[in-house]
């Protein structure tokens, strides 16, 4: 009897049912980049903290101008950092720079492009109408002391460190990342720096989920490859199992004389939750979980179907582990039309542009098989295509998966 398949959706709910859980921890802010951030980060004062002067030139009080005056005295100069001054008579002006705290009395900042200085005075352009409050950002205008600036589950991208930063974030809660085992198996498979047979193909499984990996954030990783045999399968795999939280292998999964991962798996007391998925490529995807505290991914082995399934289903998966903000997939047009069998769902390869009305368009990537990974060159990522319609016109709206970021 054939086994049914579950959908992609069905596979992604179960998957999403039996998520781990990592607990935060506090890392130096020059640790964080690429990390989780696990607590909410609140407004350490106004930002700015006061009002700030945008232009260098004078302040004045806008006042003094509007009653007709052209020519201000110079009472001083204010600079970045300096102790606030302030204006004394209130038809002089005080030299201000960028950045600094704007005079107490003074409204308005005129740039020094707009005046000459003569006789200890500035004298403005003639004809020039400065108008109230100009170049000055004011205090709190950009958000108040106490508001909520970054939420839990925040990637942390170079901005983010900026916003840490300027609130005396030194050290930060992220969450913690699991440590993860990649594992590709077959007795196909050698070294990249190991000589190579015309039976034999050289590795790349492993070194695409590894940098598909690093890219996400995820660097407590190793790596080790394994043959189609048994008793070796059995002990590596159980090793693999007492030493990390997440194990991700590639190959061995179908049902092929040689595909002994799924028996072992349960046999080590992996529960299987997912094995077999209609979907084109990587059917044959496994999923199953050790206890409360482990999850295992073992996918096809084809190229293709690999880098699909990971970013799919296990990159996503991790980064909801770790309470990552969920992400609503991008929605592309695609740029012609493609033809799928009906009776699976298809990943699609596509590279993307921008179309005239600044819609995203996707060009699809056909590849020879799913080991031809090759054709993935210069693609950004892939469309899903329902099993529920077999043609897909150009113009049709699917959603987009991309390979990083």
């Amino acid at each position: 009897m054939n086994e049914k398949l579950l959908s992609v959706t069905e596979a992604e709910s179960i998957i999403a049912s039996r998520l781990l859980h990592f607990p935060p921890h506090g890392v130096p802010l020059d640790q964080a980049l690429g990390s989780v951030l696990a607590e909410q980060v609140l407004a350490e004062r106004d930002q700015p903290p006061f009002a700030r002067v945008t232009m260098d030139g004078i302040a004045i009080a806008h006042s003094a101008f509007a009653a007709g005056k052209r020519r201000f005295p110079i009472q001083g100069t204010q600079a970045a950092g300096a102790t606030p001054s302030s204006l004394g008579a209130t038809d002089g002006c005080i030299e201000v720079m960028t950045g600094a705290v704007l005079p107490a009395g003074c409204d308005t900042v005129i740039a020094v492009e707009r005046i000459r200085v003569e006789d200890g005075a500035a004298i403005l352009e003639e004809g020039y109408r400065p108008d109230p409050g100009q170049f000055i950002h004011r205090q709190g205008s950009d958000y108040h002391q106490g508001s909520a600036l970054l939420e839990p589950g925040t990637r942390i991208g170079v901005p983010e460190i900026a916003i840490l930063a300027a609130n005396g974030k030194a050290r930060v809660q992220v969450a913690c990342s699991p440590h993860i085992t990649v594992i590709s198996t077959g007795d196909e498979v050698v070294g990249i720096d190991q000589p190579v047979l015309p039976h034999q193909i050289r590795q790349s499984n492993s070194h695409a989920i590894l940098a598909a990996l690093a890219a996400a954030g995820h660097h407590h990783n190793n790596s080790l490859h394994l043959m189609d045999a048994p008793d070796a399968l059995r002990k590596h795999l159980s090793a693999a199992l007492e030493q990390s939280q997440v194990l991700i292998l590639s190959g061995g999964v179908s049902k092929g004389k040689f595909d002994f991962v799924p028996g072992i798996l349960e046999e080590l007391g992996v529960e299987k939750h997912v094995h077999r998925v209609a979907q084109r490529p990587g059917k044959p995807m496994w999923f199953g979980t050790r206890g409360t505290d482990q999850m295992v991914f073992a996918l096809p082995g084809n190229p293709v179907s690999t880098l699909i399934c990971l970013h799919r289903f296990v990159l996503p998966a991790l980064a909801a582990s770790l309470g990552s903000a969920a992400h609503t997939p991008r929605k592309v047009q695609l740029t012609e039309s493609a033809s799928c069998p009906g009776t699976l769902a298809v990943f699609l390869p596509v590279t993307l542009a921008s179309g005239p009305s600044g819609q995203l368009l996707g060009k699809p990537r056909q590849t020879n098989t799913s080991g031809d990974f090759c054709s993935l060159a210069g693609t950004h990522g892939f469309v899903e295509l329902p099993a529920e319609q077999a043609v897909f016109p150009a113009g049709y709206t699917a959603s987009f998966y991309p390979w990083a970021g």
